[in-house]
C-alpha cells in the first residue's frame, strides 16, 4: 500500500521528521538506523518483485470498483493486470530494472500470472458484487492533541447503512502466526484512530485479506485499544524526536537485516552511515536515551 510522508527540507540539509506513517512508525520499532535512512537521509533503495506486486494487485483491486457490480468479476480484474502494469511502468520507469535482463520476457509473464492469481483468489475471500466502498485508496491525516500528525493511505472504508465502518486492508502475503499477528493489526489500530479523531467514530471492524494464504483476520476495536495506541505513538515519537535531535540513531540488529538495502552503510555489516545532514542539539545528545525506543506503554 502507498504511504505519504510530510517532510520538511532546508538547501543541503537532510529531512526533518514531521509527521508519522504506519510504515515509519514500523520502521522505527524495527530498527532506529533504518528510519534514519528513509526518513532523514532519504537513502535510495531498490524495487522488489515481491513489493511492486504488491502495488500491482492493490492497483487492480482499486480499480475494478470503477466498473458496474455485475461486471465485477475475475476475468475482469485479470485483465486488469497488464494495463494496470503499464500505468505502474509509466509512472515510475525504474520498475523496469527489475526485468531488464529478462529478454525472452518469460520472467515478467510468469511474475504478471502471480499477480492475476492473487487478485483472483481475493474472490475467494469476499464478493465485490455485493461492495461499494466508501472510499478506495484514501488518504488520512490527523493532528492528536499533543500536536503529533498522523497520516496514511487505507486500502478500503466500507460504511454500513447504520454508519458502522469498516476498515479493510489487502496483503498479499501470507497471514502471520498468531503470535505475530500484533505487528499488521498495529498498521490497522494506527488507521482506526486516525479515523476515530477525524469522524468521532470508532470503526466498528477492521479487516485483513491475506491474499497470499486465502485468510480473512479480522479485529473489534474498543476506544480504550486505540487509547492504547496513541499512548505507543506519542512514546514513539518522543524517542524519534530525541533521535532527530541528537544525530543518535542505534541499528538493532533481527533477522530482517538479511532484507534491508543499507548494508553498506550500517555499522552491523562493517559500514559508515553518511555524515548526518541536521544540526545536532547538546542537550540532546546528553540524554542516555535517545536513539532508542521509549518504553512501550501498551
Amino acid at each position: 500500500m502507498r504511504t505519504s510522508e510530510q517532510v520538511q527540507r532546508a538547501p543541503g540539509a537532510g529531512a526533518v521528521p514531521m509527521s508519522l506513517s504506519p510504515s515509519r512508525a514500523s520502521d522505527f520499532m524495527q530498527c532506529p538506523l533504518l528510519y534514519r535512512f528513509r526518513v532523514i537521509d532519504r537513502l535510495p533503495e531498490k524495487p522488489s518483485e515481491a513489493a511492486t506486486r504488491g502495488t500491482l494487485v492493490h492497483a487492480v483491486l482499486e480499480r475494478l470498483f470503477d466498473a458496474p457490480a455485475a461486471e465485477r468479476t475475475p476475468p475482469k480484474a485479470k485483465s486488469l493486470v497488464p494495463g494496470q502494469w503499464d500505468r505502474l511502468l509509466e509512472g515510475r520507469p525504474e520498475l523496469g530494472e527489475l526485468f531488464a535482463a529478462d529478454e525472452g520476457g518469460d520472467r515478467l509473464a510468469r511474475w504478471l500470472g502471480e499477480a492475476e492469481a492473487l487478485v483472483e483468489r481475493w474472490f475467494s475471500l469476499e464478493d465485490p458484487t455485493r461492495l461499494e466502498p466508501a472510499e478506495r485508496e484514501m488518504f488520512v491525516e490527523a493532528e492528536l492533541d499533543s500536536g503529533l500528525r498522523l497520516r496514511g493511505v487505507i486500502d478500503r472504508v466500507d460504511v454500513a447503512p447504520t454508519g458502522e465502518v469498516r476498515i479493510v486492508d489487502y496483503k498479499t502475503g501470507k497471514a502471520p502466526r498468531p503470535e505475530y499477528s500484533e505487528g499488521a493489526l498495529f498498521q490497522m489500530k494506527f488507521y482506526a484512530l486516525v479515523i476515530w479523531r477525524l469522524k468521532k467514530v470508532v470503526p466498528r471492524r477492521l479487516q485483513l485479506v491475506y491474499l497470499g494464504s486465502g485468510d480473512v483476520v479480522t479485529y473489534d476495536p474498543v476506544p480504550s485499544d486505540l487509547e492504547r495506541v496513541e499512548r505507543k505513538l506519542l512514546a514513539l515519537w518522543e524517542a524519534i524526536r530525541l533521535a532527530t535531535e541528537s544525530g543518535d540513531w542505534r541499528p538493532r540488529p533481527t533477522k530482517l537485516c538479511g532484507w534491508c538495502d543499507h548494508q553498506a552503510f550500517c555499522p552491523e555489516f562493517g559500514g559508515t552511515p553518511p555524515v548526518y545532514p541536521l544540526s545536532v542539539s547538546p542537550d540532546a545528545s546528553a540524554d542516555g536515551g535517545q536513539g532508542r525506543m521509549a518504553p512501550d506503554p501498551m
